[in-house]
């Protein structure tokens, strides 16, 4: 959600003035006045809080009011200088101050850059009652199963989800679930579940998403804004996800697009995560794919 940490020289004293504790703050906290747009509400963080603890409170503070979908910075009140700057790299909160949360206005270019041990893959409802209707699914299918053979080879988690699957059935025979870390019924569109939270939460160091299954514009779509919301990075595997229209599917990748979300193929994908051929899984994901994927109608608007 917000920018890094900028790389700027350290301030002298806290900026904002006055003392560690201060009237009113529980003893251990000192107040911070926390500013967004054309609000300034004061609060207290622990003695010591650094960035991620900033950001938590702005948004226990303005969370209905931030887009999430926008990039931001953290900047400090100094005195020395007399305005906001740049919060210092490794600040931590150490006597009353003054901060603020700006929204970036430039276009920043997600990188997008992908490691076995950052990423956990997520398989949208990739159900029996959807093979008749939806696009292509035989290839969707096919590639699906490549992601997750890939996966179980690189030591991925990979988390599944069935859509209301009393009435539409589970998931097909031909993606096998072996090893997967979760699969669960909803009936909520995004996959973001409270369990699927749940355990992203008990994998450190989760930055990446890759995220594939149907329908491209429904589940897909809503599950990819909720995650980028949440300062995840996600990866749209494009021969791996479709939808009962191709005109829902191509705007559904689009949009996404340029909201900054990644869309890709999954070649581009398994490559990216062994990055070398000295890597000790390069041959297993090479023979992986081989036989170039099925291009599941994605050539048809070339």
């Amino acid at each position: 959600m917000a920018a890094a940490e900028p790389a700027v020289p350290a301030l002298p004293g806290g900026g904002g003035g006055g003392s560690g504790g201060g009237a009113g703050a529980p003893s251990g906290t000192v107040p911070v006045l926390f500013c967004f747009s054309v609000f300034a509400r004061p609060s207290a963080v622990p003695h010591g809080a650094g960035y991620e603890l900033l950001i938590q409170k702005f948004l226990s503070l303005y969370g209905d009011q931030i887009d999430m979908h926008r990039k931001f910075v953290v900047q400090l009140f100094a005195e020395e200088w007399g305005q906001y700057v740049d919060l210092p790299k490794g600040f931590a909160v150490s006597e009353r101050c003054k901060v603020r949360l700006v929204p970036l206005q430039i276009q920043l270019t997600t990188l997008g850059n992908l490691t076995p041990s950052s990423t956990v893959f997520f398989c949208c409802d990739m159900q029996e009652r959807f093979r008749p209707a939806i696009k292509y699914f035989g290839d969707i299918i096919s590639v699906g199963q490549r992601l997750l053979q890939g996966a179980r080879i690189l030591g991925i988690p990979v988390i599944v989800t069935e859509q209301y699957p009393k009435g539409l059935g589970s998931t097909v025979q031909e993606i096998d679930l072996t090893g997967v870390k979760l699969v669960l019924p909803k009936t909520k569109f995004s996959m973001v579940l409270p369990e699927v939270e749940a355990a992203l939460a008990e994998i450190p160091g989760v930055r990446s998403v890759v995220l594939f299954g149907v329908e491209t514009h429904v589940c897909i779509q809503q599950t990819a804004l909720e995650l980028v919301g949440r300062g995840i990075e996600v990866h749209i595997v494009a021969d791996a996800t479709s939808s009962r229209s191709m005109m829902d599917r191509m705007f559904a990748l689009e949009r996404l697009a340029r909201t900054g979300i990644i869309v890709t193929t999954s070649e581009a994908v398994l490559l990216q995560l062994v990055a070398d051929k000295d890597h000790p899984k390069f041959k297993e994901i090479q023979n992986l794919i081989k036989a170039s994927a099925p291009e599941s109608g994605l050539l048809s608007k070339v």
